[in-house]
């Protein structure tokens, strides 16, 4: 039987590289997925790209009312959900404390970390015993470098909000974990590093490929099968956990 055999699930930033990568390893096991994001656009190219049974919703994570939406939309089609993945995320810009601009700051907290705690606040109470709840952090959730300020506050409230959250949900049979991507070939990752670049006079692509102990950046691809392993009964006894994929960044 297909690990994910008939499993309903819900990816909120799922138009971009690895919500779309995801999905399809996904619907490979069998599942059925919702895709959330802001652009019904780029909602509709993503599903063009995936076969199986997908459905969209474009919100807003950070509004509660979007997030009833989406969440109900799931309830109705699948009667419950078996996977929450909060994988909405923004990356603000780079600059030191002293110059980062407030509404930027806010922008980053109100979608990394409101975005997830809305998503696991009114899924929850919809998930079947033995579910999975995976939020995306990143290397930058369990490390830190100067000039990212509120990137990296976000990626780390989020480890904390997933380890209070597990404890609270393994009673009703519920996993709750972090996933936590090194740098990812996609344009999200580019956009940083391209700013890193201009502010360093680097080139910070060549920078963490040497820092990165697999000497490459991940495929979507292949953080994809971490969200396979943590979606599915492989991991039914792991809770409250980081999982890195991250070529050994943070070995």
């Amino acid at each position: 039987m297909a690990l994910m055999n008939g499993k309903g699930c819900v990816i909120t930033g799922g138009a971009g590289s690895l919500g779309r990568a995801s999905a399809r390893a996904l619907l490979a096991e069998g599942a059925k997925v919702l895709l959330v994001d802001q652009s019904q656009d780029a909602l509709d190219d993503a599903a063009d790209g995936l076969a199986g049974e997908v459905l969209t919703q474009a919100a807003d994570v950070t509004k509660r009312e979007d997030t009833e939406v989406y969440i109900t939309k799931a309830v109705e089609a699948w009667g419950g959900i078996d996977l929450t993945f909060a994988n909405a995320g923004v990356s603000g810009t780079n600059a030191p404390i002293t110059e980062y601009p407030e509404d930027v700051f806010d922008g980053v907290i109100d979608v990394n970390i409101k975005g997830a705690f809305l998503a696991l606040k009114y899924a929850i109470p919809h998930m079947r015993s033995g579910g999975s709840v995976i939020v995306t952090s990143s290397i930058m959730g369990v490390q830190a470098r100067p000039n990212s300020v509120a990137y990296i506050t976000s990626k780390h409230a989020l480890v904390g909000m997933v380890r209070c959250v597990a404890r609270e949900v393994a009673p009703q049979n519920i996993r709750v974990n972090i996933l936590a991507p090194g740098p990812i070939s996609n344009d999200f990752q580019q956009a940083i590093e391209d700013r890193m670049s201009n502010m360093m006079n680097v080139d910070a692509t060549d920078m963490l490929n040497q820092m990165i102990p697999l000497g490459r950046h991940s495929e979507p691809d292949e953080v994809a099968k971490s969200v396979l392993f943590l979606a599915s009964d492989m991991s039914s006894f792991s809770t409250g956990s980081v999982f890195m994929a991250d070529g050994g960044f943070n070995a």
